[in-house]
């Protein structure tokens, strides 16, 4: 197929593994993390600065017991309560912070959970992240859907009954530039009644072209909100830029679009400041701006192909939960999404507490919907996966294990007139 692109890795040139090498060993070839690269729109914003503020000044060993007890009585959870809740001190209290989280959640969102799944179309990277299966110097099989294969995949999704898609790719504009992209999102259009993206940041007349294609939504991980570690992370590429992915929420609401999501990739960094940080981050956005639905992600690193480039820095169910519990108690308005790295345990129990939203009949390689949801077992068209997932449930397993669950599974609350 000519628009598939499948590159041997295994062809990496002797120039290229010596660049490797020296972008892993030696500091000083690396770019300025912080400084913009040509074409990269600058916007003006304090959201930045009140938000590592509020990280950098953030001792969480300072909380004791009786601070999250005093957070857990207040009707409105203030930032210090939620630095509380966010403390070991809140630990031996999580079943009270879990009891509280649930009455917010139903407060808001009654017993609804969304339903949800993503659609990668290409897994071409420029970037150099160390922990990411997509990265430009990973040996996987390489593939870009061509926009007949990206309707075909689309139609599969929309006939197993899915309303909301989720469209990624992989961060190379050369490979998957704004325009290809674009043209995904109008046929996502003609199946699905919410589109969203996850894709590399972009400038806001880029993000203005998307809404016009018919995004609703644009999701972006920060990964880290530690600027040091984040430097340690990202090697190379568009994505080493740390203030420029920072601003990708912002210039998407100024562009138009109706909502942005925000995380960070816990066990890339001290995962209570990230925390803190990705939650502030919606919550000083919020205030900016009030028109616009936000929503918060919780995943934690997962294994990728070739991974021997990053040492995950634990964090277990127990402190998952404290974690999303927290975001609830503070943002109870929020949309809160846990994905397919968690197990199907996991994710039953924490949306009677916190969640709000589940991805279903999930992959994260090219091309392969029709395998899973068809049993063709050819897999020469496919490309590699960005990391491996916990739950595969299909959309009917997961609708008939939330209805199990007493809640009601739904796939979209959305009407256009």
């Amino acid at each position: 197929m000519e628009n598939n692109y499948l590159i041997d890795s295994d062809d990496l040139s002797p120039e290229a593994l010596s660049k490797k090498h020296k972008l892993e060993t030696d500091p000083s070839v690396r770019t300025d993390h912080m400084a913009y690269m040509p074409g990269m729109e600058v916007i003006e914003s304090d959201i930045c600065d009140k938000v590592i503020g509020e990280m950098e000044a953030y001792d969480y060993s300072k909380y004791t017991v009786k601070d999250v007890m005093a957070a857990l009585q207040h009707e409105t959870c203030t930032i210090e309560d939620f630095k509380a809740l966010l403390s070991p001190a809140a630990e031996p209290l999580l079943e009270k912070m879990a009891e509280r989280a649930r009455l917010e959640t139903g407060k808001h969102f009654g017993n609804t959970v969304y339903i949800f799944t993503p659609l990668y179309i290409a897994n071409y990277c420029e970037n150099y992240c160390v922990y990411c299966g997509f990265n430009c110097y990973n040996k996987i099989r390489r593939m870009k859907l061509s926009m007949e294969q990206i309707e075909q995949e689309m139609k599969i999704i929309a006939d197993s009954g899915m309303e909301e898609i989720l469209i990624l790719t992989g961060e190379s504009r050369a490979m998957s530039d704004v325009s290809y992209i674009g043209e995904a999102c109008k046929l996502a259009r003609k199946y699905f009644r919410l589109v969203g993206v996850e894709i590399y940041p972009v400038n806001t007349d880029e993000y203005r072209y998307l809404h016009e294609c018919g995004v609703d939504y644009v999701t972006v991980f920060q990964e880290t909100y530690d600027s040091d570690r984040y430097e340690q992370l990202h090697l190379m590429g568009h994505t080493r830029v740390w203030p420029y992915r920072f601003d990708s929420q912002e210039r998407a609401l100024m562009a138009g679009m109706r909502g942005v999501a925000f995380s960070a990739l816990l066990g890339l960094s001290d995962f209570r400041k990230d925390a803190l940080a990705t939650a502030l981050h919606a919550y000083y956005l919020q205030k900016k701006y009030p028109h616009a639905e936000m929503s918060l992600s919780c995943p934690r690193l997962r294994p990728i192909i070739n991974n021997e480039k990053i040492d995950p820095l634990d964090v277990h169910e127990k402190q998952l939960c404290q974690v999303l519990c927290a975001y609830r108690i503070f943002l109870p308005f929020i949309g809160i999404t846990v994905s397919s790295r968690e197990t199907a345990e996991f994710r039953n129990g924490i949306v009677k507490i916190a969640a709000t939203k589940v991805s279903a009949g999930v992959s994260t390689g090219i091309g392969d919907h029709e395998t899973k949801y068809t049993g063709k077992e050819d897999d020469a068209d496919q490309g590699d996966e960005q990391f491996e997932i916990s739950d595969g449930r299909s959309l009917d397993k997961m609708y008939s294990d939330i209805s199990e669950e007493g809640l009601q599974p739904v796939l979209n609350d959305y009407l256009y007139v």
